[in-house]
């Protein structure tokens, strides 16, 4: 039988293409968000404008933090219910520490986001070292959490944090808000982290098959801790960013995140059974919701009507991972 010609290869080249696209996990959410920003588009002329693109890119850097922690927590097997009390508590610490000790504002953002990890390091102990259900253990903490921050504030906000901290949720870098610039570099570490990194193979293994995944060697107990503690420091930056954004520390704040966070990591192709799943997806799933909340928005649509939508979304979402995992 004789060779393909490099005309019938050239030829089925682009076939090709389009057969790896479609399998990519991705794919399906990158189109709906092309579809979705074509639409309004042509809807609204204001969805265009640099303010309102600039509007949607920070909130999706806020929930896309959160859904980059809990893409890991996912890609375990696992799922965090507390990531929203965990960002509202983060950045009421953040705050406290910005306003009672006068330490400097650029120190706020690293110490906050420690503070946040050793939250998650706390549901990481309950369901890595003493193996107990993750929904149970998030559900308590998430209890714990949002009433604790509650306790410290009595339900009212902390201001003002001041101008210098104001940079971080206000100010750009080159014209890029810096929220999504640390959204945007926390998504690039991580897709590195994922699939260059003995610890990000670990990850899928432990996901895919935990008790295999021990039999060659892994100590899955120790990945396990260091995801939920990830997931809760991603939790932590994306609270403090909003309270620098607001100039004020809310304790409402990260309440309706975790429903946008599970949906933006299951719709970018992360399976709620684990070891399958991309960062890059999850980025697109993020935007795909920030823009979805922004056209409610901007078409006139009763904002009762958003959180309809946006459960809608999660159905159809948890469906197709369903197809997809048969």
């Amino acid at each position: 039988m004789s060779a393909p010609s490099t005309e019938n290869l050239s030829r089925n080249a682009p076939f090709a293409w389009i057969g790896r696209f479609r399998r990519w996990e991705a794919s399906g959410v990158l189109v709906a968000l092309l579809v979705l920003f074509i639409a309004l588009s042509f809807a609204t002329p204001a969805f265009l404008s640099q303010y309102n693109l600039s509007v949607v890119a920070r909130q999706a850097s806020f929930v896309g933090l959160i859904a980059l922690g809990q893409t890991l927590v996912l890609l375990i097997g696992g799922i965090d219910l507390s990531v929203g009390a965990a960002a509202a508590l983060s950045a009421i610490f953040g705050s406290l520490l910005l306003t009672q000790t006068g330490i400097h504002p650029y120190a706020v953002l690293p110490i906050t986001a420690a503070f946040g990890f050793g939250l998650g390091c706390i549901n990481g102990f309950f369901v890595a070292v003493l193996r107990l259900n993750p929904f149970i253990v998030t559900l308590a903490s998430w209890e714990i959490f949002a009433g604790a921050t509650l306790v410290i504030t009595k339900g009212y906000p902390i201001r003002p944090l001041g101008e210098q901290f104001r940079v971080f949720g206000q100010g750009t870098i080159a014209g890029i808000p810096v929220p999504v610039v640390i959204f945007i570099a926390a998504g690039a570490i991580l897709t590195y982290l994922l699939a260059r990194t003995r610890f990000g193979r670990n990850i899928y293994a432990v996901g895919g098959n935990r008790d295999a995944a021990e039999l060659v060697g892994i100590r899955a107990w120790r990945v396990e801790f260091i995801v939920f503690g990830l997931a809760g420091m991603f939790a932590a930056l994306a609270g403090i960013l909003y309270a620098s954004r607001m100039d004020s520390g809310q304790p409402s704040v990260g309440e309706g995140w975790l429903m946008g966070a599970i949906t933006a990591a299951i719709i970018g192709g992360t399976s709620l059974k684990g070891g399958q799943g991309t960062i890059v997806g999850t980025i697109f799933g993020a935007l795909l919701m920030a823009v979805l909340a922004n056209g409610i928005v901007l078409m006139n649509v009763s904002g009762y009507w958003e959180r309809v939508i946006i459960g809608i979304v999660v159905l159809v979402a948890i469906l197709v991972d369903l197809m997809r995992r048969r």
